[in-house]
Formats: structure tokens, C-alpha cells, sequence
């Protein structure tokens, strides 16, 4: 499989880099998961409905995945450099406007235009990785990454609960707005290790949706790209939602929700670089079916009525399910166009975070019926994935050795 690397940034620099952007990607998911368990009580500020405040999710998702459809190929033509300093100076400006609303309405409009600020960050970071790592060693830093993201949603998603009593919605995200400014400094101090050759392929309309299509002529990378869809689908529609079951079930309030979650995010924190190393040595065949039946099995626990430490523990296990396979389906993305790596990339986050935003919406549909008939459906679904999965990528090991 030709894939070398394309940038030949030496290995302290390259390293320095790796932590810059797995912090950018860790502020990210932060700001991105702070929303969830404030649901409840943002409805209650602004006096609006659970349902509308609900799409503070999908608001920030679906604008976020249809950025990186443009974003992806501007970073092949430009260079991944110019494009990551601005985006991340954008979520700057972005993350600190979510603090200054005080309607829904202004809320979901700096949601709207936080998702299409960062979202080129993630996807052309990975991009990046892709250039300077070779695919035998990108496991790791891959791990990096989604370690990062796993522990902003772990953090986010906890101290959104925690904090709000304390300092304020609006002071978390004044606060997260500052650490990305500290990242961007960061960023820039180690520019140099971004560089990347421009790519001949010119920003046409025509030509970026003849690259796509191309891309899922790829039957490797058309798979890859529905298995990160059906699981983000998954992962999103149970997570949004996870404030609103733990305040219904167990009647827990912003504390007691933000304790509930503390544990989704950190398998992937503690564990993500090790679960890379273990993909680049026994291949991804495996632990990806895998990783999607261990989410399937831990969204099943969370319809009985078990003690709430129970339900806390499997949605930590949860998110172990998360960990264990779609860091991996992004590693085998990064490989299967390395001349235009941006675009396959940002096909990526497009396609994930749509699955993030209809997962959101799907969920909320089903809970119409109920939160358990909700539960129930994506428990099914995700195991039937996982069924599948393990026929489908039963050939991926031997495509890496190549």
C-alpha cells in the first residue's frame, strides 16, 4: 500500500505537534459536550421547551460535519497550516459567544456557527497525522487524538453538570475560550511541523464532488464510511440523551447527572494510545466488531432499572465500545488516498457527525414512546452493526500488511 510520509518533521517537533492538536481536539469535544447535561436546566433559564433546547446538539453536529466537506480539500490545496491557525482562532471567538446568549435563539445561533468554526480542526489534524505519521506507527498517535476527544466529552460532559452551580454556564464557556486561545498560541509556536505540499487539485465545485465520489468507489473506504455513520448514529442519539435519563429515572439533578457521566470518555483518555498500539500489532478485524458489540451490550443494561451506580458503569463501558472502534475506522481512512488526504478526512467527519446529529434527532423521535423503547431500538441496531462487522472487516488485517 504506497503511503509515505509527506512531511519530514523531526521526531521532537513531531511529537510536540501530536499534543497540540490532541489538545485542540480535547477543547473541541469539551465545549461540544458541555450542552448535554445542561439541558435540563437551560430550559429552565429560557423558559423553553426540553425538545427545542434539545437541538443545541444537532445544531452545533450537523453544521460541524458539513464544514469538513470544504475544509478537508481547502487544507490539501493550501497546506494544512494556514487552515488549522485560522479555524482554531474562529473557535475562539465562537466558544466565548456561546457565554454572551440570552435567548435559545441567540444560543443556537453561536451553536450553528461554533460547529462551522471547528469543523476543520479534528479532521485536518488526523490529515496531518496521516502525513507525518506512516501508517504502521499511526495507531498511536491516532489513539492520541481520540484520547483527547473521548476526555472532552468525559470532562465536558461531567463538569457542564458540576461547575454550573458553582461559576455559571456562561463562565465555562468564557473559560474554555480561553484555553483555546492558549492552544492557538501553541499552534503557532510550532508551525513549522504543519508543513505540507499544496495539492494540484483546484477548489472547483466540480472537482471536489468528482474526489468524493471517487473516494466511495473505494469499496474500503465506502465500507469504512458507513460503519463510522451507523456508529456515530449510535454513540450520539444514547449520549444526548443520557442527562434527561438520569434526571427522569433517577431524579438526579445537575450534580448528580455530571457524577453519573464522569466515567464516559476516560477509557478512551486512559486507553486510547494503547488501543492504537494493540490495532497496529493484531490488526482491526477484530477489535472493531468488537468495540460495537461492547457498546450494543452496554446500552442494553441501561433499560432495566438497575441501581444507578450500575447504569454509571455501563455507560463508561459505553464509551470504551466508542473507543474500541471508531479511532480504528479513522486510522484505515487515512490510508486509502494519501495524495488527497485532507478530502478523505473531512468525508470523515462529514459523515460522522451527521450521524452525531441524526443520532440526536432519531433518539429523540423514538422517545416519543418512551425512553426505553428508544434505548431498546439503538441496543438492537448497534448489535446488528457489530454483527455485520465482523464479516465485513474480516479482510483488514491483510489490507494492512500490505
Amino acid at each position: 500500500m504506497p503511503d509515505e510520509i509527506i512531511t519530514n518533521a523531526p521526531g521532537l517537533s513531531r511529537e510536540a505537534l501530536l499534543r497540540v492538536l490532541s489538545s485542540a481536539a480535547f477543547l473541541v469535544f469539551f465545549q461540544s459536550y458541555l450542552i448535554a447535561p445542561l439541558v435540563p436546566t437551560l430550559a429552565a433559564e429560557f423558559h423553553a421547551p426540553v425538545d427545542v433546547v434539545g437541538l443545541l446538539v444537532p445544531a452545533y453536529l450537523l453544521p460541524y460535519g458539513l464544514s469538513t466537506l470544504f475544509y478537508g480539500p481547502l487544507s490539501d490545496r493550501l497546506g494544512r497550516k494556514p487552515v488549522v491557525l485560522c479555524l482554531l482562532a474562529i473557535t475562539v471567538v465562537t466558544t466565548a459567544g456561546v457565554g454572551t446568549a440570552h435567548s435559545i435563539h441567540a444560543l443556537l445561533l453561536w451553536r450553528v456557527l461554533g460547529g462551522l468554526a471547528t469543523g476543520g480542526v479534528i479532521p485536518i489534524g488526523l490529515a496531518l497525522l496521516g502525513d507525518i505519521f506512516p501508517y504502521r506507527e499511526r495507531g498511536r498517535p491516532i489513539g492520541w487524538m481520540f484520547g483527547a476527544m473521548a476526555g472532552g466529552m468525559a470532562f465536558g460532559s461531567t463538569l457542564g453538570a458540576l461547575l454550573n452551580p458553582l461559576i455559571g454556564w456562561r463562565a465555562e464557556f468564557f473559560i474554555t475560550a480561553l484555553l483555546a486561545m492558549i492552544t492557538l498560541a501553541f499552534a503557532y509556536r510550532f508551525r513549522g511541523s504543519m508543513e505540507s505540499p499544496a495539492s494540484p487539485h483546484r477548489l472547483h465545485p466540480a472537482e471536489i464532488a468528482k474526489g468524493y465520489f471517487e473516494l466511495f468507489r473505494n469499496p474500503r473506504a465506502a465500507r469504512g464510511y458507513a460503519f463510522i455513520f451507523f456508529n456515530g448514529l449510535f454513540h450520539s442519539g444514547i449520549f444526548s440523551w443520557l442527562g434527561l435519563y438520569f434526571y427522569q429515572r433517577y431524579r438526579l439533578g445537575d450534580v448528580g447527572i455530571g457524577l453519573a457521566l464522569i466515567g464516559y470518555g476516560l477509557p478512551g483518555m486512559l486507553l486510547g494510545p494503547m488501543i492504537g498500539k494493540l490495532a497496529d500489532r493484531i490488526g482491526r478485524r477484530r477489535l472493531i466488531p468488537a468495540g460495537i458489540l461492547v457498546a450494543a451490550a452496554c446500552s442494553a443494561l441501561l433499560i432495566p432499572k438497575f441501581p444507578v451506580l450500575v447504569a454509571a458503569l455501563a455507560i463508561t463501558v459505553l464509551s470504551l465500545g466508542y473507543d474500541m472502534s471508531h479511532p480504528l475506522l479513522a486510522g484505515i481512512i487515512t490510508s486509502v488516498n494519501p495524495n488527497r488526504r485532507g478530502l478523505a478526512m473531512g468525508m470523515n467527519a462529514f459523515v460522522l457527525f451527521s450521524g452525531f446529529g441524526s443520532g440526536t434527532l432519531l433518539f429523540s423521535v423514538l422517545m416519543k414512546h418512551g425512553m426505553n423503547v428508544a434505548l431498546l431500538a439503538f441496543t438492537c441496531f448497534e448489535a446488528l452493526i457489530g454483527v455485520a462487522a465482523v464479516r465485513l472487516f474480516s479482510e483488514e488485517k491483510s489490507t494492512e500488511a500490505r
